[in-house]
């Protein structure tokens, strides 16, 4: 009971933040400048069209630009306005992608049923980052790619998120390789920061 109505208070609080969710440079990508790292980024790391599937998509700024690469893309997002607007946006684009509403702590996909996991500052939100890692990694067939952004920054009441030694750690639980790279570039964010920000890549 207390796990649901926690549950349900998170879908609410994104809720609301879907109007402007993409007004963080790294969440709307709208600058081209800041979209194009992040497709010098990413898409090599997908050379041909895979099935990908995105956990946490928010307004699905990532599945689109995946998408639009000619990927398959399916999006999985707690809240309801970020699942609308990702629909918005995959049609504005004019590429087709499957969002619907979801937990990505207990994601409703079968096992085997994708080459590639993909999320974007989740992991550290889940209540049991390593039970999620283990969903998460069973989803991937044979030969599937874990892409995880994540970082540890501070905010106003301490910090948040997950180190990359720890979560490079997490990600070895469950799978061969965890290989890490640090993203201070402000190219990637709209702006300088001095706080740990990375892509974790996990293809075996």
């Amino acid at each position: 009971m207390l796990n649901r109505i926690m549950t349900e208070s998170v879908r609410q609080f994104w809720d609301e933040q879907a109007a402007t969710f993409d007004d963080e440079p790294d969440h709307g990508l709208r600058d081209p400048a800041v979209r194009q790292a992040w497709a010098e980024l990413l898409l090599p790391l997908l050379p041909e069209p895979r099935q990908v599937t995105d956990l946490g998509c928010g307004t699905g700024t990532l599945s689109v630009l995946l998408a639009e690469a000619g990927h398959d893309v399916r999006g999985l997002d707690l809240a309801d306005e970020m699942v609308a607007a990702a629909r918005r946006k995959a049609a504005a684009a004019g590429v087709t992608a499957e969002f619907r509403q979801g937990d990505a702590a207990e994601p409703p996909y079968e096992d085997a049923s994708t080459d590639v996991v993909l999320a974007r500052h989740v992991l550290w939100a889940m209540p049991d980052p390593g039970e999620a890692l283990r969903r998460w990694t069973r989803l991937l067939r044979p030969g599937g790619m874990l892409i995880l952004v994540e970082g540890r920054w501070r905010t106003g009441e301490g910090s948040a998120g997950i180190a990359a030694g720890e979560c490079a750690l997490l990600v070895r639980e469950h799978r061969g390789e965890a290989v890490v790279r640090l993203l201070p570039e402000p190219v990637y964010w709209g702006k300088e920061i001095d706080d740990e920000r990375y892509l974790l890549v996990s293809a075996r």
